[in-house]
């Protein structure tokens, strides 16, 4: 079934049909909503390539203290991260912001730099040079009238004072994926020399800059951001334990997200497909002289495991419900399937039970080719060997007749 990815509702009972037997299926309107966002944030449309990075623009922080309830995501970014210097502004709207990736510190020489100093004076001479290039790299900053300065590296007190002066905030050692980030959030290009920057690489498309307290840590915002291409996911929650918990429950959440965004078709869930697709196998299989019908059938046996699991753990009759489930498909129910609570068939389409087609497909081709690279292996090394001269063996598991006696 095609999916239409405009209709919000639909894909997010996609979404929530992944999350709703996990930790977080309590909050699963509020989890499917928060992956829903992010990757739709994330989202690239770049002549007719469609590109959803969710490891390097979607970054999960995760804070302990507060209500899983408080989780959102931001139209921007967060960094765990206070201004170098308390007298700078810390609530900035509409920022420009520059980005580097170089120090904002006077360059020692690297090995064997010899200074041959004469008179008195030459000392002063070579403190002052060093505060001249520093002045230098400011002023070059300072000619962009920038509000925000984020650099990779360190800042030295001199620049600090420098750019304290022309009321410009500073970050330093920030990571470069979060600078990557706050580049793809406000429009900024990450620069690496102060004497390249130009006007257009100021970035002017954020809203909002401002440092918050949460818990015991300050973190910076860059929020309200002008059609963002990165985003954080804000998680709280009671202790580490539970976050990370929730923060992998939501990683499957976005890739289930990011697979229907990229390819939206949709496949019934609950051993429904299996059972279809095992069904159409089997009447092929039919119509195929000698041993290669053999093919069919072994394909169509192996699928008829994923609802016989179902059952299994529902703990219904596994033979009389596959024998109906069978009889179902034969006469074109090809959405039926076991309801995974109950273990009684069930038309999916009524439970709303969806699977993306991109990890269907992607399951039966590593099933098949994980069958062939096993095939062609001639022995398998067994892992625990028998240690020579043991005559103690281990007890063999029970059998049913042992456990009948």
């Amino acid at each position: 079934t095609p999916l239409d990815i405009t209709d919000r509702k639909k894909v997010l009972d996609v979404i929530r049909s992944c999350v709703g037997t996990k930790f977080i299926g309590r909050w699963s309107d509020l989890a499917c909503s928060i992956a829903l966002e992010a990757v739709e944030t994330v989202l690239l449309d770049e002549n007719g390539r469609r590109e959803i990075d969710i490891k390097r623009y979607a970054k999960v922080e995760k804070i302990p203290g507060g209500t899983i309830e408080e989780s959102t995501v931001l139209k921007g970014v967060m960094i765990n991260k206070d201004v170098t210097h308390p007298k700078m502004r810390r609530y900035i709207e509409n920022p420009r912001i520059i980005l580097l990736d170089c120090g904002l510190e006077y360059k020692k020489g690297e090995s064997q730099t010899n200074v041959e100093i004469l008179k008195d004076s030459d000392f002063t001479r070579i403190l002052q040079l060093e505060e001249e290039q520093m002045q230098k790299m400011c002023e070059d900053i300072i000619s962009l009238k920038p509000d925000l300065v984020f650099t990779e590296k360190g800042v030295s007190d001199l620049a600090q004072h420098f750019l304290l002066k022309a009321n410009i905030t500073v970050l330093r050692r920030v990571r470069k994926s979060d600078n990557n980030r706050i580049a793809r959030a406000c429009g900024a290009t990450i620069a690496n020399r102060t004497d390249e920057l130009k006007e257009d690489d100021v970035g002017t498309k954020a809203g909002l800059f401002e440092i918050k307290k949460l818990g015991d840590e300050y973190f910076c915002f860059i929020t309200k951001c002008k059609d963002p291409k990165a985003c954080t996911i804000l998680l709280r929650g009671a202790s580490k334990d539970v976050l990370n918990e929730t923060e992998r429950n939501l990683q499957d959440a976005l890739h289930v997200a990011r697979n229907i965004l990229l390819e939206p078709r949709l496949v019934p869930g609950g051993g429904a497909v299996e059972m279809a697709v095992s069904q159409a196998l089997t009447e092929k299989g039919k119509s195929v002289e000698g041993v290669a019908q053999w093919p069919y059938r072994a394909v169509a046996q192996a699928l008829e495991i994923i609802p016989r699991t179902l059952i299994q753990n529902c703990g219904a009759n596994t033979i009389r419900t596959l024998t109906a489930l069978r009889a179902k498909h034969a006469t074109g129910g090809t959405t039926w399937g076991i309801n995974g609570e109950t273990g009684e068939l069930a038309d999916m389409k009524n439970l709303g039970v969806w699977e993306p087609l991109s990890v269907k497909l992607q399951t039966y081709k590593t099933a098949v080719e994980t069958a062939i690279l096993l095939l062609r292996i001639d022995d398998i090394v067994s892992g625990s060997k028998k240690k020579g001269g043991d005559t103690e063996t281990k007890a063999a598991p029970p059998t049913e007749e042992s456990m009948k006696e």
